[in-house]
Parts: structure tokens; C-alpha cells; sequence
């Protein structure tokens, strides 16, 4: 049975949430669900924005036929080739042959790749700065590279100032019922899952988010449709100041990250110490325990934040398999402009503090506290002074 919302007069939302998806892209874990954007709009001409993920294609297209209500589909502006957006393009065709793709060269290359109908007859290819009219609404085309794959682009409506931003502007998280931002708390319920969705999904591609947010700066935008989550329709200058922040690696706020593998306690335990004397001075601090927690959930934290500790034992004469592939993704992520302070644990002969500012001095404007703490299986009591120069050192750079 149909499930649709009205976004506009004549522009409605027609896709869908996925509650059993477990894992997003098979890396991300998305324990609330994930939703799937598409957007109708009945003007002269019937124009959908994008089709949906195969796991919900059915609602998807009893929505179409629902509100088409006996019209033909004139055309679909595909905006990001990625299947979850993409993946029902093909039986969109089958069910509205005569429907004409609009999309720039890129996208229809890359349809080419995904599918067998016949691409060039029916495609009609647009570039920046086109415009296309549906009637009433007069849309504009930006092209959007690598936000996140080569071949995005987004559309503008010159009418309702609209932006269908494609995969930017995104969150985890299913909608439970809501379609815009300003009917939850996003704060409380959604910004931990949007700034994860930007951190791993799009964090790695910060000078392509700024050169698009640029381009978006020029415009009169009174709402961002967005490929996955809310609608924006209030307080828009508030999400785009987040990525602008996300997208220049700035952290919006002071405070520590503790990341930490142990394998028998040790080094937990160090941690555990560490974090109660930052506490004592006032600093804002987040342990994880890179082997439990999902490495999504640590890098977004680490965005968020102004300083890191990277904690870990030595393993086989290296860092801890766990650690090593959490910085390994972090650096991968294109981290920059944070201040670090190492710890480093091994029973016979430690490596880890060595290898991990390797891997650290290999990314972008990382400043690196001299205080490095070396354990040898356990910390001992002639050992907390140390603890509590390098929670010294932590305190005053993160209030300096």
C-alpha cells in the first residue's frame, strides 16, 4: 500500500525507510534504519527525482502509480548512479517506457555500466548551468563531483528555491514517520547520525564539499531535499554551517577522544585513569575501545573533537590489528587539524607509539604532544605522575 508526503503544493516525497538493513554500504552499521529519497513532482510535466534502493521498490512504485493517478511519467532527473538511489531505474522503464532520463554525461556512462536498456535513446544529457522547465518550475542543474562519486550533480528550482542536493545533506537513521527536519529534535536524536553519515560517507572529499557549498552560497535556498533523511525547510543556515565545518576538518568543539586497544586490561585501565584526570580538569572526553565500537562511530567522534588519544599495545612487533586499521580509516578519511597524544603498551619490546605517528604525521596539520606514555604490561603506581603530566599537557592544549 502507498506511503507518501507532502513537501510541497505539487512536490511530494515518495520513498521509503529500510529498518532491516544492517549495514550500510556493508561497512556502516545502521542500527535505526536508513531512509530512501525520492520526490514527485505533478507539474505540466510529471518529474521524479531519483528512484530508490531495490530493498524497498515496491512501496516506491505503488506511491508512483498512487499519486500519477492515470498520468504518464514525463521524465526522472537522475542525480547519483549509486544503487541505492539507482537500482529501480530499470523497472521504473519498464512500467514508463516512454519516461525521458534527464542527466549529465557522466551518469549516463555510468548507467551504461549498471544496466541494458538502451541509455542513449532515451536520455536527455544536461550540463552546468542548463535549465529545464516542467512548467511552472524552472529547474537549474550544478554538478556536484566526487559529493561523494564523479558523476553527481544537483538541481535547483528557480521557482521554490528548492535543492535536491543528491547524497549532501544526508543522515542515518529511518524517519518514523517524519519527512522534515523541524517535526524532530535533530540535535538530540539525528546530528550523532548525520555527522557520522558525512564523516565516513562523504569526509574524505572535504575541498569538493567546500567548492559545492560555494556554488550553494549564490543561491536563495528555502529547502534541501536530500537522497537519504530529512527534508531542511527551517533553520537551513544551521545544517550548512555543519558542513562547512565537517568539510574544512575544523571541530566544532574542544575536547578528547580516547581510543584505546587492550588486549588483556592494561591499557583500558591506563585509559580508564587518564580519562577520570582529564575529567578533573574540566575536559569534555569520549573512550572507545576501537575492538568494540564500530570504527564509523570512533571517526565521527574524532570529527567532532579537538584532540585524540591513540592507545595501544603491541602485537606481533606492530600495533594492535584493531587500532591500526581504525587510524589506517581515519587517516583514510582525510583527517586533518587535530592534536594528538600517544600511548603506546608492550610486555618486552614496545612499537606502537612509532608506528602509530607514522601513520598519524602522514596526515594533514596533525600537531603531536611530545608527553608520550610507554607501558610495559601494567601501569604502576611510580608511573601515575606520568599519567597525570600527560593529562597536564592534554588539559592545556585543549584550553589553550
Amino acid at each position: 500500500m502507498y506511503c507518501y508526503r507532502k513537501v510541497t503544493d505539487d512536490l511530494y516525497w515518495v520513498g521509503s525507510n529500510d529498518r532491516r538493513l544492517s549495514m550500510f554500504e556493508g561497512v556502516y552499521g545502521v542500527p535505526n534504519g536508513v531512509s530512501y529519497n525520492s520526490y514527485l513532482l505533478l507539474d505540466e510535466k510529471t518529474v521524479l527525482f531519483d528512484t530508490v534502493d531495490a530493498a524497498v521498490g515496491e512501496v516506491f512504485f505503488e506511491n508512483l502509480e498512487h499519486l500519477l493517478n492515470g498520468r504518464k511519467l514525463d521524465c526522472v532527473v537522475i542525480h547519483h548512479m549509486e544503487p541505492d538511489h539507482s537500482a529501480t531505474l530499470g523497472g521504473l522503464i519498464l512500467r514508463y517506457p516512454d519516461v525521458r532520463v534527464v542527466c549529465n554525461v557522466k551518469i549516463a556512462n555510468m548507467m551504461k555500466q549498471f544496466f541494458t536498456f538502451d541509455v542513449d535513446s532515451r536520455v536527455d544529457l544536461v550540463k552546468e548551468g542548463d535549465t529545464f522547465s516542467s512548467g511552472k518550475h524552472e529547474f537549474k542543474f550544478v554538478n556536484a563531483p566526487m559529493v561523494h562519486w564523479p558523476e553527481v550533480m544537483m538541481s535547483y528550482d528557480t521557482t521554490d528555491h528548492i535543492l535536491f542536493s543528491a547524497d549532501a545533506f544526508g543522515t542515518f537513521g529511518a524517519l518514523d514517520g517524519a519527512i522534515f527536519a523541524d517535526e524532530v529534535d535533530f540535535d538530540r536524536d539525528y546530528l550523532d547520525e548525520a555527522r557520522r553519515y558525512y564523516t565516513n560517507i562523504v569526509g574524505k572529499y572535504g575541498p569538493q564539499v567546500q567548492a559545492v557549498l560555494k556554488k550553494a552560497g549564490a543561491l536563495e535556498i528555502a529547502m534541501i531535499c536530500p537522497l537519504h533523511g530529512f527534508v531542511w525547510r527551517e533553520n537551513i543556515s544551521y545544517f550548512i554551517d555543519k558542513y562547512l565545518l565537517w568539510s574544512s576538518y575544523q571541530p566544532e568543539e574542544k575536547g578528547v577522544v580516547i581510543a584505546y586497544a587492550s588486549v588483556y586490561g592494561h591499557t583500558a585501565n591506563a585509559m580508564e585513569i587518564l580519562s577520570c584526570a582529564l575529567r578533573e580538569k574540566g575536559v569534555k572526553v569520549r573512550v572507545f575501545d576501537v575492538s568494540v565500537t564500530p570504527a564509523s562511530d570512533v571517526i565521527s567522534a574524532v570529527f567532532k573533537y579537538s584532540h585524540l588519544v591513540a592507545a595501544s599495545t603491541t602485537y606481533n612487533a606492530g600495533v594492535f590489528v584493531k587500532m591500526e586499521e581504525f587510524l589506517n580509516d581515519l587517516a583514510a578519511h582525510n583527517i586533518q587539524n587535530r592534536t594528538v597524544a600517544i600511548v603506546e603498551n608492550g610486555s618486552w619490546a614496545p612499537a606502537s607509539a612509532k608506528l602509530m605517528r607514522q601513520t598519524i604525521e602522514g596526515c594533514k596539520k596533525m600537531t603531536i604532544l611530545d608527553e608520550t606514555l610507554t607501558l610495559k604490561s601494567s601501569l604502576k603506581e611510580e608511573q601515575m605522575e606520568q599519567i597525570g603530566q600527560l593529562a597536564e599537557a592534554i588539559a592545556a592544549s585543549v584550553k589553550a
